[in-house]
Parts: C-alpha cells; structure tokens; sequence
C-alpha cells in the first residue's frame, strides 16, 4: 500500500466512491465499510419497467401472507398511487421479484447447499427403512 493509502481501506473506499460520483453513480445509502460485512455493489436499471412488463407475463397464482409496518405499507402504497403498480399485492411482488434478483448469487449458494439436505434426508430414509424392515412400502 502506498503513504497515501490507510491499511484499513477508507481512503480507497473514498476514491472508489468519488470515480463513481463522477459517473454519475451515487453511493448514498451504501453500508461503509467499517460495518463489519463485506460490502456488495450490484447494478440496478434506473427503473422497473422490464420486471413489470414481465410480472405481466407470468401467472401469479402462489400466494403468500406478509405482515408489513406501516412505514413499508405506505410506500407500497405510493407505488399504487403513481399507477406504475395496480395493487399492493403487485407492488409487493415486484419488488420481492427485484430483491431475489439482487441476491442471486447468494440464493444459487443456498440451492446448492438445499440439494445436499434434501439428498442428506433422502440417505437417511432410506436408512431408517431398512432398519425397520419397510424397505417395500416405500417402493
């Protein structure tokens, strides 16, 4: 590291967030890097009219309950208001849609890490059949 650099990283986490202010690319809201995780940039589009047109596309027929504060509720229903979004249901969908999308890359991690449970639990039934003889029952 050079003179001008602290071993802890913030003067480079300043000129990362300056060369980015002057793209044009604010940083306000950002969790510093002191926070204690690592931090993730991901790149958004400034709106979100592709995953409305295909929120539009595909059936919504799962349904959830969600219980929200008032805070969330009240910019949920903003978004109804603007008419980007018909209901709160939509609103809420959307952005579910836009946060798993965020997280990609973390969710994979976790399918992967599922698959072995679920083929960890499948070894364990088989086991638990053979110990009690009900081998041909789940055949």
């Amino acid at each position: 590291m050079t003179d001008s650099t602290k071993q802890d990283g913030t003067d480079i986490w300043s000129l990362v967030r300056e060369k980015l202010r002057q793209k044009g690319i604010e940083l306000d809201g950002v969790c510093e890097p002191e926070c204690g995780s690592p931090l993730k940039v991901v790149c958004v589009a400034s709106n979100l009219s592709e995953s409305v047109e295909e929120m539009g596309q595909t059936p919504r027929d799962q349904v959830i309950m969600v219980r929200l504060d008032e805070e969330t509720t009240k910019k949920l229903d903003a978004w109804v208001e603007t008419g980007a979004v018909k209901s709160r249901s939509e609103a809420a969908a959307l952005f579910i849609r836009e946060g798993l999308a965020v997280r990609a890359r973390e969710l994979e991690e976790l399918e992967d890490a599922l698959q072995g449970v679920d083929e960890a639990k499948e070894r364990l039934r088989d086991k638990a059949r053979k110990v009690l003889g009900t081998e041909d029952e789940a055949t």
